[in-house]
């Protein structure tokens, strides 16, 4: 079994220029990927005339999401590790390539990000409706949860796979492009469902812009629990003990 090397990390963090760098840019990519993605699903309302949901706007909002986040990823990868995903970010904590205190920076810069872009987003398009996540009709919680759970599940596995594992060699721009086609593909299997969020931090922001939080506790408890199994799991399996290394200054 792995050796857990959770840190806490050193209140000085807080003011450290590189964890505020960090910081800084979890914030823009957030925001860039919020408004893609969120913008991409009101552009097609405004074309539609807010018509009803077709599996053509499913795949806009896979081909959407999936490239934002591969430019998001891209754009962060050498300053935060370009996490994007509070989800993320607390699988990395949870295998200890991050401190719980960069985590919480990290988190705060996320959930600022997506608020920001809604808001963008809402006065760009003339005050068009920022809609949160939600369980469509005959999908019951649990169903949701579940969901949410296996897809972030696969995300934070490929993730470990293709940014974490210290055997994963130079792997350049395929970590970015693995993370974005797999959100993309859940996003094809779980969009009529529950909008399949994967993320606490893209839920969040249209939440609190439209003040809608009927069931927002499955976009957090569902990714936490599918981003520490994986976490957990891809430590035990395929990194264990030797291939630990242990926390720099960047912390993943």
């Amino acid at each position: 079994m792995a050796v857990y090397r959770i840190a806490i990390g050193s209140p000085r963090e807080a003011s450290n220029p590189a964890a505020i760098r960090a910081a800084f840019a979890e914030f823009f990519s957030m925001l860039i990927f919020v408004f893609a993605g969120q913008g991409s699903g009101m552009a097609y309302s405004k074309l539609t005339g807010n018509g009803p949901a077709t599996p053509s706007g499913l795949i806009v909002a896979s081909l959407s999401h999936a490239f934002g986040l591969f430019v998001a990823v891209s754009v962060g990868a050498n300053i935060s590790g370009g996490h994007v995903n509070p989800a993320v970010t607390f699988g990395a904590f949870i295998g200890g390539n991050i401190t719980l205190l960069r985590s919480i920076l990290y988190w705060i810069a996320q959930l600022l990000g997506s608020v920001v872009a809604c808001i963008l987003l809402n006065f760009a398009t003339g005050g068009m409706e920022i809609t949160a996540f939600s369980v469509s009709s005959g999908v019951s919680v649990w169903n949701a949860l579940v969901f949410e759970i296996v897809m972030t599940f696969g995300l934070v596995y490929t993730v470990y796979a293709t940014a974490v594992d210290p055997k994963k060699g130079n792997v350049g721009v395929i970590a970015p492009i693995a993370i974005g086609s797999i959100v993309g593909a859940n996003i094809l299997v779980g969009g009529a469902f529950d909008g399949a969020s994967m993320n606490p931090a893209v839920s969040f922001g249209p939440a609190m812009v439209s003040w809608s939080w009927t069931h927002h506790w499955i976009y957090w408890l569902g990714p936490f629990i599918g981003s520490a199994t994986a976490a957990i799991l891809y430590d035990n399996i395929f990194i264990g003990d030797d291939g630990h290394e242990p926390l720099s200054s960047s912390d993943f």
